[in-house]
């Protein structure tokens, strides 16, 4: 291996997130021009990008409204581009959903809704379902995000709660032609998940929303508590007329990144395996599964003899315990992992999330290595102390390890490496 270690995990994180571009992965998915109007409509994380690699291959792309994290985003000639909140949303995650609903209300069945989704619309999009506030939903989401809760159970809350996701957007367009593009961002790739599902078929019932927020212990204030328990939290199912005219197609998914970075690796002579692209659970107690998995390596071989990489995706989870904590879940994943190869000087590890930003924090995730693991022995920077307090980042922070890249304007969730010399 001619490349230094760290080196290889930071270059494999890039052919990841160089995968999944829009630009890359779009062309190939637009629909016909159609015979009335064409709308592009959008919300996530990728979404102005990916509405900018529209205009470039699709004529159609004359007008829309697409919504975006506060930040620099890609400039769009047609489509217009409207910032909000995220992961809790704010007025103008309301406002640009209230608008998005006025702009698709008046189409014919001659007409085309482009939708454009990725992860992080769920708080973009957001509009209170009947009865309840804006102040209401950010109080379920920063409970939601707090409580442990997978990404397929936080949405499923948020689409019963909602009067634009779980397929109410493309509800209110009926009768026009929906034709929805997805990057993925959750396990599985279910596009009723990817940022809560606003213009396809929902398959989650408003009795299962309830059952998490009981497993999780969520205080709901009264009026939201009452919706859950009323029709009208229903959603739009796959029978319904208005789904009828509804297709979706997944541009890009968190498997064909793992597939680029691993070809990258055996390039360099790497003994690599996948070990899955939907990998869930406790950050920290997957990294210590992972941790086992990569001194298995070490110690016997198996599952790949060294030098070896094990890489996966998915979206692992935090529970915060400790108020005032800074990190994400690949932060915490990392120290945790951390935490059980400390003292073996030839493993190492990335884990980053694809969309440039890992949690609330500016880095995109941790590099791990031999040289970061000296820097917090020096310190005398305890693992359960970070640990305990969800204070990942400012671990790495001091030891060292961050990796900062601003957003990529993709998201295919979460990027794991371990490489073992």
């Amino acid at each position: 291996m001619q490349i230094s270690p760290t080196q290889l995990l930071a270059d494999l994180f890039d052919t990841a997130v160089h995968a999944a571009l829009p630009v890359h992965n779009i062309e190939a998915f637009l629909p016909e021009q159609p015979i009335g109007r064409a709308v592009v409509v959008g919300a996530g994380k990728a979404s102005a990008a990916m509405a900018q690699a529209v205009e470039t291959y699709w004529d159609c792309a004359k007008s829309g409204l697409v919504v975006v994290p506060h930040g620099p985003h890609p400039v769009c000639a047609h489509i217009e581009i409207v910032q909000a909140s995220h992961p809790v949303p704010d007025a103008a995650s309301e406002t640009a959903a209230q608008r998005m609903l006025e702009l698709l209300s008046d189409l014919g069945e001659d007409d085309l809704v482009l939708s454009l989704i990725s992860g992080g619309g769920s708080a973009l999009l957001s509009l209170p379902g009947k009865g309840i506030s804006l102040a209401d939903k950010q109080h379920v989401n920063s409970a939601l995000l707090k409580s442990g809760a997978a990404i397929d159970e936080m949405n499923c809350v948020r689409k019963h709660l909602s009067g634009i996701k779980g397929g109410r957007l493309a509800a209110a367009a009926y009768p026009a032609q929906i034709v929805t593009l997805a990057i993925s961002d959750v396990p599985g790739d279910d596009m009723s998940v990817i940022a809560s599902g606003p213009t396809v078929p929902n398959n989650s019932t408003r009795e299962q929303a309830l059952d998490i927020v009981a497993r999780y212990n969520i205080s709901l204030p009264d009026n939201v508590f009452n919706l859950l328990n009323s029709s009208d939290a229903d959603t739009p199912s796959a029978t319904d007329k208005s789904m009828s005219r509804v297709s979706a197609h997944l541009v890009c998914k968190p498997q064909q990144s793992l597939e680029s970075a691993a070809t990258l690796a055996r390039k360099h002579g790497i003994n690599t395996i996948i070990l899955g692209d939907a990998i869930e659970g406790e950050a920290r107690e997957v990294g210590k599964v992972m941790a086992g998995i990569a001194k298995q390596v070490h110690q016997y071989g198996q599952p790949a003899e060294k030098p070896a990489l094990l890489i996966s995706g998915g979206e692992t989870t935090v529970t915060v315990r400790k108020k005032g904590g800074r990190g994400g879940r690949n932060a915490e994943f990392l120290l945790g992992f951390a935490e059980s190869v400390a003292g073996y000087d030839n493993i190492y590890a990335l884990a980053a999330d694809t969309d440039g930003i890992d949690g609330t924090e500016d880095n995109a995730g941790v590099i791990w290595s031999p040289e970061v693991a000296r820097s917090a022995s020096n310190q005398a920077l305890k693992f359960s102390t970070y640990l305990d307090n969800n204070d990942a980042w400012s671990f790495f922070n001091a030891a060292g390890g961050l990796i900062t890249t601003g957003a990529t304007h993709t998201n295919v969730n979460d990027f794991r490496a371990i490489l073992i010399t």
